[in-house]
């Protein structure tokens, strides 16, 4: 029998909108830096983060279920039906079973963090999510010794996703994440932003968010979590495996085949917007560069 969690959230539970934008809170300052292992330095050094508006992250989106467009999920994506949701934890784990978000959550702080989010179209943007870290919903779902990566599913509703209709990709998205990448402390699963429950062409109700990978890797509206022992595929590896490795760490040295990583524009400055050099990891290096010690990363990109 399944292991469930029963939801004891409350509104208070998550941050309200003035909060976030007075206190400006950074991953790497949050709190409890003893127990995720960052220092004061870096807290520091991530505390010039300016979130980008409300408006701009959410009218520039990729969701190619809505549309390829970057203004098509803010106009498509109100079909999305949110309520009732299920998400499916499988695989190597000990509780496998369908939960509701509230489920997933129970017992879980829900933390703001703001993020460099960093698109393989050299487009960058600066957000504050709400969510908890994906390695807490991993440890209750007890992952087995054998669990050497996390594989993730993207619901579809063809009656509702244009895209899906058009078959720009093959459905389900898949994504996913080697074990260590997704019990990492800055890997997220969110559920809001700007202290609001995410809006649809956001990734609602839950998506997972990986701050120094392409915004590909950051799988939107999530049905499935399985824990598995080999290498999940993942939808843009299979659609073009040149241009879409598997690790996807953002990597200003490791150019998409049709265009230069080296520098990338911030969305909200307006097409005049200058050009910003790439940093490795998308900034995020000191927290995540250990994980690929001794892996060339030309070959694993």
């Amino acid at each position: 029998m399944a292991y469930r969690w029963t939801n004891d959230l409350t509104a208070a539970d998550v941050t309200p909108k003035v909060a976030v934008m007075n206190r400006r809170q950074i991953m790497a300052g949050a709190a409890g830096l003893g127990a995720i292992g960052f220092s004061a330095t870096q807290a520091a050094a991530q505390d010039t983060l300016t979130p980008n508006s409300f408006e701009d992250i959410t009218t520039y989106n990729n969701y190619y279920e809505f549309g390829t467009g970057k203004s098509d999920p803010a106009k498509n994506a109100h079909k999305l039906v949110t309520s009732p949701w299920s998400i499916k934890v499988d695989g190597l784990v000990d509780n496998p079973g369908d939960y509701t978000v509230a489920e997933l959550l129970d017992g879980l702080d829900i933390e703001e963090r703001i993020y460099r989010f960093r698109c393989v179209e050299a487009w960058s943007m600066v957000v504050p999510w709400n969510g908890v870290e994906l390695a807490d919903i991993l440890m209750k779902a007890g992952v087995q010794p054998e669990g050497r990566y996390v594989a993730f599913e993207t619901v579809v509703q063809p009656e509702n996703m244009i895209g899906v209709q058009r078959r720009v990709l093959d459905f389900p998205y898949v994504e996913g994440l080697r074990m260590d990448e997704a019990m990492h402390p800055l890997t997220m699963l969110a559920t809001g932003l700007y202290g609001d429950p995410l809006p649809n062409q956001s990734g609602a109700p839950i998506r997972v968010v990986v701050p120094w990978k392409y915004g590909f890797k950051s799988i939107k509206s999530i049905v499935r979590i399985t824990v598995t022992d080999q290498e999940p595929p993942t939808s843009w590896n299979i659609a073009n495996a040149r241009e879409y490795g598997f690790y996807s760490n953002v990597n200003p040295k490791v150019d998409h085949a049709r265009w230069s990583q080296a520098t990338h524009r911030e969305i909200g400055g307006g097409i005049f917007a200058r050009r910003q050099p790439t940093l490795m990891f998308n900034g995020y290096a000191d927290q995540v560069a250990s994980l690929y010690d001794g892996m060339d990363l030309t070959i694993n990109f």
